[in-house]
């Protein structure tokens, strides 16, 4: 073979081939053991994965398959019993975005989630610091004292706290009265507020669960450290414990705010007593009113996207704001 033929039986195509052959003779073989453990993580995992499947990532392709098309009736004024879906493009969520309810509904879970969520997580953060300090007593029965309310449903919380509420049997109105305060809990200007008392009574409990865990990872020594530098109660609170605690505050922060554009079943029980609260009052609650009362479920499943559109934007801009700041602040 001349030195010609030589340099291209040498050339790139067997480099490639022995290339190959090297990477595979390296790559490292997985013994018995550790074949037998893959497979036991994967029986694991399957599982798993195929609950998320089933009840995470399905119901989220169904609904914007439904949002993408509309029911077409056959007859005359399209009163005829044949009904076809056809493709409807962007049209449902036209509809939903020209709604004035639909947006009215997100302001107002909008303003509540400004004035409720920061209250919510700073009573939280409170409650956790006094029952994790040193001089804390009783700690066992009030952390469940506090986390007790989130153990009671949405619509059973609605209920008792509607009692409460109602003009004639509410005891507060009652106590109110007395004092000479005119209080209507279920006033157009009040019932908003009235929600977020439930919502905060039932969820600042299990904030708090989430930041004690948090604080029971913090080491004992820098408590002790900064004693013997000569540091208070309130410097090691605000100084140690808030900053370590600051992955937790991040993630209930993001429950909450997802929580707040989920509202529903407290507005939907009080519905009945309040005369102020219609089916625009909050985002879910229309959505489920053009599913259940007006049978458009296209136009619901479309509001169902744009919730958990808005719902993510919010979500991942509060996790940028913050990722932000920290790095400022470590700089």
């Amino acid at each position: 073979m001349s030195a010609r033929g030589e340099r291209r039986a040498s050339g790139p195509g067997r480099s490639r081939a022995a290339t190959e052959h090297v990477r595979r003779a390296r790559r490292p073989r997985l013994t018995r053991s550790e074949a037998r453990n893959a497979r036991v993580a994967t029986a694991f995992v399957l599982p798993f994965l195929l609950l998320f499947l089933l009840c995470f990532l399905a119901p989220i392709v169904y609904a914007v398959q439904q949002s993408l098309h509309r029911t077409e009736r056959t007859g005359p004024l399209g009163l005829g019993g044949r009904e076809r879906e056809v493709f409807a493009g962007l049209a449902n969520y036209a509809h939903a975005l020209a709604d004035d309810r639909f947006l009215t509904g997100f302001g107002r879970v909008l303003l509540f989630g400004v004035v409720q969520i920061p209250l919510m997580i700073a009573l939280a953060t409170v409650l956790a610091l006094l029952l994790e300090s040193a001089s804390a007593r009783g700690v066992t029965f009030f952390r469940s004292a506090f986390f007790l309310p989130y153990g009671v449903p949405g619509v059973i919380a609605s209920i008792l706290w509607g009692f409460l509420y109602v003009p004639g049997i509410s005891p507060l109105v009652e106590i109110a009265g007395s004092l000479g305060w005119d209080v209507d809990f279920l006033a157009r200007d009040t019932v908003l507020w009235s929600i977020a008392n439930i919502v905060t009574w039932q969820f600042t409990g299990y904030n708090m669960l989430v930041l004690i865990s948090q604080l029971k990872a913090v080491p004992e020594e820098l408590y002790e450290a900064a004693r013997i530098d000569g540091a208070n109660a309130w410097h090691i609170a605000r100084h140690i414990k808030i900053p370590l605690i600051r992955p937790a505050l991040v993630l209930t922060t993001v429950f909450s705010i997802i929580g707040t554009l989920q509202l529903f079943a407290e507005p939907m029980v009080l519905r009945p007593l309040a005369a102020t609260i219609d089916s625009g009052f909050t985002p879910n609650l229309h959505a489920y009113s053009e599913a259940f009362v007006s049978n458009n479920q296209h136009v619901a499943a479309a509001e169902a996207v744009l919730l958990a559109l808005v719902a993510c934007a919010l979500s991942f801009g509060f996790l940028r704001l913050v990722g932000q700041r920290g790095d400022g602040s470590d700089r």
